[in-house]
């Protein structure tokens, strides 16, 4: 039996085309709700950055509306819009929605139920609220990147992932958005979110900030197990210059990458901080020896936690992400078609058919404004005046 999605029913309107919203946005979609992309008609378009076709999954499954939100006739015709819907996402800078008529407190007094969530580098308010960032500064500021080892010149290295605008901003809000939505299922009133970048990375280095708040040791690239402190945590490379990721934390696992590489006489030394570099150096010698793959072939199913180092290109030609589906088709009208990262979330629907990704170009508005209430008439004359697109 073939279940409906779990956000069948639930209409979002996003205001954001990237960044942490953006990312919310595509996991409420892929839970099956209706995402509407508010955006300015092309003439308001020049403050915002349009994303390449295939970003964000190219917004497959979602629906587009280009309204001047600065035209009294704009702003009324959204309000229509925001009278149906669950959820408004929006990343302006701070005070940018009030000022524009279309934060909480107005969109309260249209829609009660509405669930309004603000995402932002630094939150609403605070001594930072109005700094400009990006995905690096957040992680820079959370203390991410202190732990994060060290380039040759002794700075932090630059993340190979946005995290902070995946996971601290746009997990983050799709979290707090589900259960806003389950909290107003029970009292049947919506809630405002404000949703902090830097505080959802926070929220990912809780180990090491609740330890450093709890014992006063200040953790940072090889202060402990998880951070390069020991041999058994580490990348290694091998015969072909190719890495491998080695995280044999337990010591039954230990004892076997151990006895796998012809280490034995290591097995009693794990956390032996006087011998890591002996170990490292025996652990560097024995994967010199092979090939990266031979070693996967070797090691990954003999309880080692060991696995290979992979490019991008490898990682999508891992025969286990084929085998769970992970990518899906779509198809573009111009760019024709393409692979891209499927709903790959736990209980997302997959419904095995390529997504249409449209051209940026391509709206809604007509047929979302007339459902909202609007003649055809009064939706010509916004058009004929530039207001919508």
């Amino acid at each position: 039996m073939t279940r409906p999605p779990a956000l069948e029913g639930i209409t979002v309107l996003d205001f954001s085309t990237v960044g942490p919203a953006a990312r919310c946005s595509r996991i409420l979609a892929d839970y099956g709700a209706r995402v509407i992309k508010v955006g300015a008609p092309p003439r308001q378009g020049g403050v915002q950055i349009e994303p390449p076709y295939y970003a964000y999954s190219g917004h497959r499954g979602m629906q587009r509306v280009r309204i001047d939100l600065k035209a009294a006739e704009g702003k009324a015709a959204f309000l229509k819009l925001a009278g149906g819907a669950d959820v408004i996402l929006e990343s302006f800078r701070p005070g940018v929605v009030a000022r524009l008529g279309i934060g909480y407190a107005d969109l309260r007094r249209v829609n009660p139920r509405i669930v309004y969530c603000s995402t932002s580098g630094y939150g609403q308010d605070g001594p930072h609220a109005k700094w400009a960032g990006h995905d690096l500064n957040y992680l820079a500021v959370a203390g991410f990147l202190h732990c994060s080892g060290r380039r040759a010149d002794g700075g932090p290295p630059i993340p190979g992932a946005t995290l902070a605008d995946s996971a601290g901003g746009g997990m983050h809000a799709a979290v707090a958005i589900l259960a806003a939505l389950l909290r107003r299922g029970h009292t049947g009133e919506g809630e405002y979110l404000d949703v902090a970048v830097v505080e959802g990375v926070l929220s990912l280095m809780s180990l090491s900030v609740d330890q450093h708040l709890a014992s006063g040791e200040e953790p940072g690239p090889g202060h402990d197990i998880l951070t390069g402190r020991y041999a058994c945590y580490d990348v290694y490379r091998a015969r072909d210059g190719k890495w491998l990721a080695v995280a044999a934390i337990e010591p039954a696992f230990y004892a076997n990458l151990c006895q796998a590489l012809g280490c034995e006489e290591w097995i009693p030394s794990q956390t032996d901080d006087a011998r890591q570099e002996d170990i490292r150096r025996a652990f560097r010698d024995a994967f010199a020896l092979r090939d990266r793959d031979e070693w996967v072939a070797l090691l990954a199913p003999a309880d080692t936690c060991v696995a290979p180092v992979h490019s991008i290109a490898e990682a999508v030609r891992d025969p286990h992400f084929e085998a769970r589906g992970a990518f899906a088709d779509a198809k573009h009208e111009r760019h024709g078609s393409f692979r891209q990262v499927g709903p790959v979330l736990a209980g997302m629907s997959r419904t095995g058919a390529a997504a249409e990704v449209r051209d940026a170009s391509v709206t809604d508005t007509d047929a979302l404004l007339c459902e909202a209430g609007l003649s055809q008439e009064e939706i010509e004359a916004m058009r004929s005046e530039g207001v919508v697109a």
